[in-house]
């Protein structure tokens, strides 16, 4: 056995079938040695030393080219198992915004186009900017606790429309006014596919001299075809609301089937959007406004219904399950 046939080894199987050739139980050095006790005492002092110093030369070399292989083998290993350190890392997707404020912020921006200021106000009210100054009377029913969530011990209650913002931007701004509302409302409900406890609107609100009904619809109308489309058809319908005088209700023709009747409108061909009106004297009165000066129009737009038109939402409980699989609907980046 020579340095050479070592070196020569290219991995560790080959070193180790080497070793043994040479060096193992049976290998050729080792029956050389055993060999030795054949020899004469002389022979066996001459030779013994230089076949001993042999063997732990070999050993040397074979551990040597062993530590040599495995330093290769345990780089090769972290090679072909390193981390490319120059590929952009994973990151989280991103947010998005949920699909009732993005038609919340939606409906409001059409009317800040339109030349309407953003306006808020607080959840918890008093009964005047609630009812009181709406021209909502004691026993309406809208102010009992069957349909309206009051605070324990207290006179006070959980919003149950944004016009009670339209009243404090009455009180604390002199017309001409033009304001939308949007935000959060609470009211006393049982919880279906078509009802919430808690949902979204925004209203309205316009005040000037010599404002009527034409320009209410005609405002309504450029709102409806600027956030449905230039070519929807509406409908005004007789109603009634105490803070409104005349009253209206707002229909569009259907855009599923279109108007020749279907489940989503109930087989009519029109679907109610919004609610709308001239906003009744005694509010105007109520707020210090001098009725034969300032007239206006106020309207009300239930966020979540635009939402589930937009959409062909079937059940509103799916925008509050908080399921990124229904939410991923809405923004292919949520997933």
């Amino acid at each position: 056995m020579r340095a050479a046939d070592v070196e020569r080894c290219a991995d560790l199987p080959k070193l180790e079938e080497v070793r043994v050739r040479f060096l193992g139980r049976k290998g050729e050095l080792t029956e050389l040695l055993k060999a030795l006790k054949n020899l004469s005492l002389d022979d066996r002092r001459t030779l013994g030393p230089l076949a001993q110093a042999l063997k732990d030369s070999l050993d040397r070399q074979v551990s040597a080219r062993r530590a040599e292989l495995e330093d290769a083998y345990d780089a090769a290993s972290l090679q072909k198992d390193a981390i490319d350190l120059t590929l952009p890392s994973l990151r989280p997707p991103r947010g998005r915004l949920h699909p009732l404020t993005t038609t919340l912020h939606e409906i409001a921006c059409i009317f800040q186009f339109m030349g309407y200021s953003w306006e808020e106000g607080p959840f918890i009210e008093d009964e005047r900017h609630n009812f009181s100054a709406l021209n909502i009377p004691d026993d309406h029913p809208a102010r009992d606790s069957h349909d309206t969530f009051y605070l324990q011990g207290l006179p006070l209650l959980l919003r149950t429309h944004t016009s009670t913002v339209q009243v404090r931007v009455m009180e604390s701004s002199k017309p001409p006014l033009r304001v939308v509302c949007p935000g959060r409302v609470f009211r006393h409900e049982q919880i279906d596919a078509t009802h919430s406890a808690v949902f979204h609107q925004v209203e309205g609100l316009v005040i000037d001299e010599g404002v009527g009904f034409a320009d209410l619809k005609g405002h309504l109308q450029a709102f409806l075809q600027k956030l449905l489309g230039p070519s929807t058809q509406t409908r005004f319908r007789p109603s009634y609301f105490p803070f409104t005088e005349p009253s209206t209700e707002v229909d569009v023709k259907c855009f599923f089937c279109p108007g020749s009747g279907c489940p989503a409108c109930k087989r009519t061909g029109w679907i109610e959007i919004l609610g709308a009106g001239v906003v009744n004297p005694a509010v105007l009165s109520a707020v210090g406004y001098d009725p034969e000066k300032w007239s206006g129009f106020a309207f009300g737009i239930g966020v979540e219904r635009v939402a589930m038109l937009l959409h062909g939402v079937q059940d509103l409980r799916d925008f509050y399950s908080n399921d990124l699989r229904f939410l991923a609907q809405f923004d292919e980046d949520l997933v």
